[in-house]
């Protein structure tokens, strides 16, 4: 029983021993096999690693080699510049080397002229010294003959001298003045030529008919009214005379004085555009077309002084400069003819080295008291001249306005150069037509002569001067009073006025009530 118990342990250790040891015999097979396994990664990995150091040693030369030649391309721009600035610098010393050798020449020519000037100085005051030996011994020799002194003959001669003189001096002032007289002609002539050929304008005659476009023929029938109350509220409250006849679409109203011609031409075309024609609707019309009037008029005298560059007026001159526009002399236009002078005057005063704008500032304002002298005692320059003093304008632009007719003692340039121009713009052909400057002055002496009696509110003249309208206060006259003075307005044309054929005088005396309902 024990001994196969025994037996069986010994069979189980045999077994575990058996079994221990083919387990050793085996581990030890696989340390082998994996250090073999673990040398060759090794290997392997050392051969790899050597692989990729020589491939990385390889592109970091390629690198360094490509950088290098970048570098150098880089440098390659500034180092020729360098060069050729060495260049540059290498020719501009050879130029300062030509140019000191040619320096340290001309300073040994200047040397040796100076010294030939030493020589020659020194030879003409040792000539100086024996003219003057000589001299004295001919004033000797002289006074020895002639037995006078040296101050005796000194006055003889200095005498003679004289008289050859005065006559050779008065015959030279005679040559000097001719030649003067004929040069400055010619340069007058030559700077009258350049400013007419520089500034040309164009002339148009003035006319004292305007013509306004109507819609239909129907609206003629509207514009004189029920038994002709419109026609005839629109000419007392314009002073303008409408004529309505055939001519199809189209109304003409007529008038000497251009103000107020333009006032009616812009209220008939107001009145015709709202289409409410009556005498009340007529009298507002005008009223608002004066006040329109004023502020065009300072618009257009504004764009005159910005037209002939003249800045710095008043805002009363410049309201009589618009007001030249609607101003004829002998048909020319007198706004056109001052802004012509204005140009004329600069450009003559720059030719002649004058301040150009005060030149033009004279020119433009030379006339400005034919817009007043209907107004004021005295003639347009003395008109002209006052109004300029009172806004301030200064000596030469006043004198200029005063004198530029001659009327005065001219004293300073630019009125010559101003009545220069005033007599160009004037001459020139087709720029005045002077029958059209009588005809307007007789309308306007009509006029004057009826606003003279007393009661007379308007007074215009129309039908080219054969008939004198006069609108006169009902409050002051009565029926029988404008009767009589229809009859004293008539006999004073008569007497005082000069007229072709005859002048219908019609004196217009109606009553009105006006109330409000409040």
């Amino acid at each position: 029983m024990y001994g196969e118990l025994i037996a069986g342990l010994i069979g189980l250790i045999l077994g575990v021993f058996g079994a221990w040891g083919t387990f050793h015999i085996a581990a030890r097979s696989r340390a082998t096999s994996a250090r073999g396994l673990v040398e060759q990664l090794l290997s392997n990995a050392h051969r790899e690693s050597e692989t990729i150091l020589r491939q990385a040693e390889l592109t970091s030369r390629e690198e360094s080699l490509r950088l290098r030649h970048e570098l150098e391309a880089e440098l390659e721009g500034p180092r020729k510049e360098i060069r050729e600035q060495e260049r540059r610098l290498e020719k501009r010393g050879d130029l300062l080397d030509q140019r000191i050798d040619m320096i340290n020449k001309k300073e040994r020519d200047l040397d040796e002229v100076h010294r030939l000037q030493v020589e020659k100085e020194a030879g003409i005051a040792a000539g100086r010294r024996e003219v003057e030996r000589l001299e004295a011994r001919r004033l000797e020799e002289l006074q020895r003959v002639g037995g006078l002194s040296a101050e005796e003959a000194r006055r003889l001669l200095l005498a003679r001298i004289e008289e050859e003189l005065k006559a050779e001096a008065g015959d030279r002032i005679l040559r000097y003045e001719a030649h003067v007289r004929e040069t400055s002609r010619e340069r007058a002539r030559e700077i009258l030529a350049v400013a007419i050929q520089r500034y040309a304008a164009s002339h148009t005659a003035e006319v004292t008919v305007s013509t306004v476009d109507i819609p239909n023929d129907e609206m003629k029938g509207r514009i004189i009214g029920r038994e002709g109350r419109n026609i005839r509220a629109f000419e007392k409250a314009t002073g303008v005379d409408v004529i309505v006849d055939d001519t199809p679409g189209v109304v003409i109203v007529t008038g000497f004085d251009s103000i107020r011609r333009e006032v009616a031409k812009l209220a008939l075309e107001r009145l015709i555009q709202d289409g409410r024609i009556h005498p009340s609707r007529i009298e507002e019309i005008v009223k608002d077309t004066h006040d329109e009037m004023d502020q065009h008029i300072l618009k257009v005298g504004r764009e005159a002084a910005r037209e002939a560059d003249v800045i710095g007026l008043h805002e009363k001159v410049l309201d009589y400069l618009g007001r030249l526009k609607f101003r004829t002399s002998y048909s020319q236009n007198v706004l056109r003819h001052s802004i012509e002078v204005a140009f004329l005057a600069g450009m003559m005063a720059e030719e002649i080295g004058l301040d150009g704008a005060l030149g033009r500032r004279c020119g433009l304002l030379h006339d400005l008291g034919k817009a007043a002298d209907h107004e004021m005692e005295g003639g347009h320059p003395a008109v002209g001249a006052e109004l300029l003093r009172r806004y301030g304008e200064g000596k030469e632009v006043t004198h200029a306005a005063l004198g530029h007719h001659d009327d005065l003692r001219v004293d300073a340039p630019y009125t010559v150069l101003v009545a220069a121009a005033d007599a160009i713009s004037a001459s020139r052909p087709g720029a005045r037509r002077e029958t059209l400057e009588k005809y307007v002055r007789r309308l306007e002496e009509l006029e004057s002569l009826a606003l003279g009696f007393p009661g007379v509110e308007q007074a215009y003249a129309i039908q080219a001067g054969r008939e004198v309208r006069v609108m006169v206060d009902s409050r002051q006259l009565d029926d029988a009073s404008a009767a009589s003075l229809c009859r004293d307005v008539a006999k004073a044309i008569e007497a005082q006025l000069t007229y072709p054929g005859e002048v219908k005088v019609t004196v217009l005396r109606e009553s009105r009530s006006v109330e409000y309902a409040r």
